[in-house]
């Protein structure tokens, strides 16, 4: 938790003015990012194809929600009530094996697990690189609804690197202020 605290672009602010809103979500467990399909001259509709999804009407929706983790944990957890020591275990211990999550959905609402980051252009066009550097080569698996598909990453996840820290590096190395270790949802939720 301490690791969390320790400020990594500590003098980063959001743009007085203009920018490209952003959003982290966290569902108690796992924290990703969603951004807009089109902006500031990245348009991921080439990236994240309807045609991986099993219904691609969703395409249409104007939001990606990004996700990075574990392969067994991803695929073998579609539901919490399925999840099992043993996949925890794999996950911890450590794999090379991951995926990003990828949902088309809209634009999210602001909640207690949704908060928004507006980055300026060149800091959004740096995380869109940053994601698309995560994905390796493969086809898109299906996902657990016909909205989202999963598709293969490079990097290795363990205890230490999380989907979380995934996160946290992930907004840092696009310059926005995060902690310097984000292994828990808490971790990077509490900078925004």
């Amino acid at each position: 938790m301490l690791g969390g605290l320790v400020p990594r672009n500590a003098g980063w602010r959001p743009p007085s003015a203009g920018g490209v809103t952003i959003f982290v979500e966290d569902n108690g467990i796992h924290t990703g990012l969603v951004v807009p399909t089109v902006a500031a001259g990245v348009d991921w509709r080439a990236d994240f194809l309807a045609a991986d999804l099993r219904d691609p009407r969703y395409a249409a929706y104007d939001h990606l929600a990004i996700g990075w983790g574990e392969r067994g944990f991803f695929l073998d957890t579609p539901h919490w009530a399925d999840l099992r020591p043993a996949t925890i275990l794999h996950a911890a211990v450590g794999s090379d094996d991951t995926l990003l999550h990828v949902e088309h959905v809209p634009r999210p609402a602001l909640a207690r697990h949704t908060r928004a980051i507006t980055l300026r252009p060149t800091e959004y066009r740096r995380l869109a690189d940053l994601i698309r550097a995560a994905r390796a080569q493969g086809a898109a698996i299906p996902g657990y609804d016909r909205h989202d598909a999963f598709y293969p990453a490079h990097g290795h996840y363990d205890a230490i690197r999380t989907c979380n820290q995934w996160t946290g590096d992930t907004l840092a190395k696009a310059g926005v202020r995060i902690g310097f270790w984000t292994p828990f949802p808490i971790t990077v939720m509490r900078w925004f």
